[in-house]
């Protein structure tokens, strides 16, 4: 199923230069240092229990794909949010399987395929006359120790692996696996949407606990910033290297400390207006932007999302469950209240990245290209794609460089789909790499030199690995 030169031009010059580029990295370790995997999977090491559990229901891509073709989420044992998940694993798969050709021509297709073919060896295409034997040698597989959560990580050559968490967690597994006597590397990183966002549900809440965590007096704005400054600090102590912050817009704001304080009375009182949950949330990133000067910590923005775009989903299901959609974002002027503060500070490293990718080349790369401070995060999300990576090459390059990026990062819940990830990654750089060097636009070796960073040393650099 899998073309050795797959992802590479057709033309053969620069096929060939592709081939020896992938040759210096296929076999690199695997640094990634943003996504959702789950540490408690880490901590407790127990055997993944089925295929639809492992592949399925855990990943937005596979089930958003069904679900626009009319496979119901409860058909699929997605779980719900009054705990419901009641489908029969087999009969899940067997759905999957059926409805496998939906995913010709994405990057799902990709990324299964690689998996069924170099993790269980399963080299047909999957479809509904072998679903059973799918669903049974990758269960038979599961039971082995070798396809253990900490086993997998070591075979698939992770170096680092950083999951994202609430300001509230206890990072209770994080612990446990740095007690036990495995050697893997899982770090948390810092996401304060839950107590910035006065739109996340249960905000006020939030506030409250992490008054009660911290013992700060998050009655005063004063308190409250001292409250995730101790949090961070926290996180930091357990292997943190970044925050993340996923908010709708890239607005910044750069409030005076009265003003501010006012603003968080008023959001605080729960009587605030969107309006002004906006300008706090533009507030806090600014804020942010002056603790990660301070402590360190690499600041990544996922703006650009309306999230939870299907109420009758989220109401029965909850968050990230597909239903999320990009929108256009205005990083120029959003962005210029901070970056007048913070920009131009070497300490600060603040990832942009983007579900906009008409901004690339008009805002994007201008503002990389110029910002110490600033770097580009790779294609995310819905553009995490072949054509959306070689998009991002073509469209940044030739106004923010290379070093102005920052590698690759795979941001998935989907455990098996991380080297398959990493893999397209590197396949559709030496792709582009191989194009410049036939075009004589880089000389090969360079493009060896460019390759191993794009791998491994920009991500490292940028995340303070």
């Amino acid at each position: 199923m899998l073309d050795e030169n797959r992802l590479f031009s057709a033309d053969s010059a620069s096929r060939s230069i592709a081939a020896r580029l992938y040759e210096k990295v296929r076999d690199l370790p695997i640094i990634s240092p943003h996504g959702h995997t789950d540490p408690r999977w880490f901590a407790e090491d127990t055997a993944f229990p089925d295929p639809a559990a492992l592949l399925i229901q855990p990943d937005h891509y596979i089930f958003r794909m069904l679900y626009s073709q009319g496979v119901s989420l409860e058909s699929l044992g997605v779980p719900q949010v009054d705990g419901g998940q009641k489908a029969d694993p087999r009969e899940v798969w067997r759905i999957f399987a059926r409805h496998y050709y939906l995913f010709r021509g994405t990057p799902t297709r990709l990324w299964l395929d690689y998996a069924f073919a170099n993790q269980f060896g399963l080299q047909e295409r999957l479809g509904p006359e072998n679903a059973d034997q799918f669903y049974d040698a990758i269960s038979a597989k599961l039971q082995t120790p070798e396809f253990r959560p900490r086993a997998l990580f070591d075979s698939f050559k992770i170096q680092v692996l950083a999951t994202t968490d609430s300001p509230l967690d206890s990072l209770e597994f994080h612990q446990k696996i740095k007690d036990s006597d495995w050697k893997g590397r899982v770090i948390p990183t810092f996401r304060p949407d839950p107590v910035v966002d006065a739109d996340f549900i249960g905000f006020l809440d939030n506030i409250r606990k992490l008054g009660e965590i911290t013992g700060e007096n998050i009655g005063t704005y004063k308190g409250y910033l001292n409250a995730l400054r101790s949090r961070r600090a926290f996180f930091k102590s357990m292997g943190a290297t970044a925050t993340d912050h996923g908010h709708p817009t890239a607005l910044t704001a750069d409030l005076d400390a009265d003003t501010a304080a006012s603003l968080y009375g008023r959001i605080l009182s729960g009587r605030s207006v969107p309006e002004e949950q906006e300008i706090f949330r533009a507030q806090m990133l600014t804020e942010m932007a002056g603790m990660s000067v301070e402590d360190g910590l690499t600041m990544q923005l996922h703006p650009g999302s309306i999230r939870n775009h299907n109420q009758v989903v989220y109401d029965k299901f909850g968050r990230d469950k597909g239903a999320d959609i990009p929108s256009p974002t205005d990083y120029v002027r959003g962005l210029r209240p901070l970056l007048n503060k913070y920009g131009n500070d070497s300490r600060l490293t603040l990832i942009l990245f983007t579900l906009d990718e008409t901004s690339y080349s008009r805002e994007l790369a201008p503002l990389a290209g110029h910002y110490p401070a600033l770097r580009l995060g790779p294609p995310w999300w819905f553009h995490d794609s072949p054509e959306g990576m070689m998009r991002f090459r073509e469209q940044a390059t030739e106004t923010a460089g290379f070093y102005n990026t920052v590698g690759f990062n795979d941001d998935t819940r989907a455990f098996l789909s991380i080297p398959a990830r990493h893999d397209v990654a590197r396949r559709v750089d030496c792709a582009f790499l191989g194009r410049l060097v036939a075009e004589h636009r880089l000389e090969e070796a360079e493009a060896f030199e460019v390759i191993e960073d794009l791998t491994v040393n920009l991500v490292k650099k940028a995340y303070k690995l």
